[in-house]
C-alpha cells in the first residue's frame, strides 16, 4: 500500500514527465505509457492518477499556468509603482523560466489542444482573461479608462512575441520580444497622457 502523502508527489512526477514527454515526441506522439516510463511508475498508476493523457494534459497546463502566476506574484510584490508594476507582468511572460525548451514544447502543445479539447480552450480562456484582468488592474491608475483596450492590445501582443521568441525559426530572442513589447507599452502610454 502506498505511504501517505505520496500521490501528490506521483502526480508532479507524472506532470514533469509529461512536460519532458512532449517536447522530445510531441502532443501525438506520446503515451502515458511513455510518460508513466518516464516518471518511473506504472501506466496503471498514472491512469488511476490522471485517467486519460487528455486528463494529464490539462494537470499540466494548470501546472503551467500556476508557476507562471507564481513567477508574475513574486515580480510584482517587488514592483513599487503602477509602470513597474505593468512590467512585472511583462517579466513575468518572458522570464527565463517560461522558455525552457521542454516548457515552450509544453505551451505550444497546450495552444494547439485547445483548438479541440474544451478542457484546454477553458484553462486558455482562464489565463488569457486572468492576463489581461491583472494588466487593466494596473494600467488603470495611468491611464484612466484607456486601461482595457490598451490590456488587449499588451495582452496579444505578449502572445505573439512569445511565439516568436518560443520557435526558433523565428530568430528572436525572449530580451528582444520584451524590449519590443515595452517599447510598444512605452509608446502607448506616451498617447495616452497626451
Amino acid at each position: 500500500m502506498p505511504k501517505l502523502g505520496m500521490q501528490p508527489i506521483r502526480r508532479r512526477e507524472l506532470i514533469v514527465a509529461a512536460v519532458e514527454a512532449i517536447h522530445e515526441r510531441g502532443l501525438n506522439g506520446v503515451t502515458m505509457g511513455d510518460i508513466a516510463k518516464r516518471a518511473g511508475v506504472s501506466p496503471a498508476l498514472a491512469h488511476h492518477y490522471f485517467g486519460s493523457k487528455d486528463e494529464l494534459l490539462s494537470a499540466t497546463m494548470r501546472h503551467l499556468l500556476t508557476e507562471f502566476a507564481l513567477t508574475a506574484r513574486r515580480r510584482l510584490a517587488a514592483a513599487g509603482d503602477p509602470r513597474s508594476r505593468v512590467d512585472a507582468i511583462l517579466q513575468a511572460s518572458f522570464a527565463p523560466e517560461q522558455f525552457s525548451p521542454a516548457v515552450t514544447s509544453a505551451w505550444l502543445a497546450f495552444y494547439m489542444q485547445s483548438i479541440h479539447d474544451q478542457a484546454a480552450t477553458r484553462l486558455l480562456s482562464i489565463y488569457l482573461k486572468r492576463l489581461e484582468a491583472n494588466l487593466r488592474h494596473e494600467l488603470r491608475p495611468l491611464v484612466g479608462d484607456g486601461a482595457a483596450p490598451l490590456a488587449r492590445g499588451i495582452a496579444a501582443m505578449i502572445d505573439g512575441l512569445w511565439l516568436h521568441a518560443a520557435l526558433p525559426t523565428l530568430h528572436r530572442s525572449p530580451d528582444e520580444a520584451l524590449g519590443i513589447l515595452r517599447d510598444y507599452v512605452d509608446g502607448r502610454l506616451a498617447v495616452a497622457r497626451r
